[in-house]
């Protein structure tokens, strides 16, 4: 699961670090923002693959979102700025990696 989760971060923090030197010239400008990953679980939660799926989503970084149905990965790039264009970029990238490893996931932002 380590290893997921490194894979995950490098791809979001590289998709994140190219957009905001080629689109943004490096600065941290435009639309202020946030940019999350929604992983939603496969089985029910007072399950054993629940219960196993919902560690599994801890050990990536995720938190149950307000509904409690599905979790959070906010900002997964780790990018330090505000500009939301960058921050979706990272989240793609990340959803993109889960993925291609078996999650049913979704790709999440708003404006601040």
């Amino acid at each position: 699961m380590q290893d997921i989760k490194e894979k995950m971060q490098q791809a979001a923090h590289d998709a994140a670090h190219k957009f905001i030197t080629q689109h943004m010239g490096g600065e941290d400008r435009g639309a202020c923002g946030f940019a999350w990953v929604t992983l939603w679980p496969e089985h029910k939660g007072n399950t054993k693959l629940g219960k196993a799926e919902r560690r599994g989503f801890e050990a990536l970084g995720a938190r149950k979102d307000w509904t409690g149905k599905a979790w959070m990965i906010w900002n997964p790039s780790g990018y330090p700025v505000q500009n939301i264009d960058t921050l979706e970029a990272g989240a793609r990238a990340a959803a993109d990696v889960l993925r291609a490893q078996g999650y049913k996931v979704s790709v999440g932002s708003r404006l601040d």
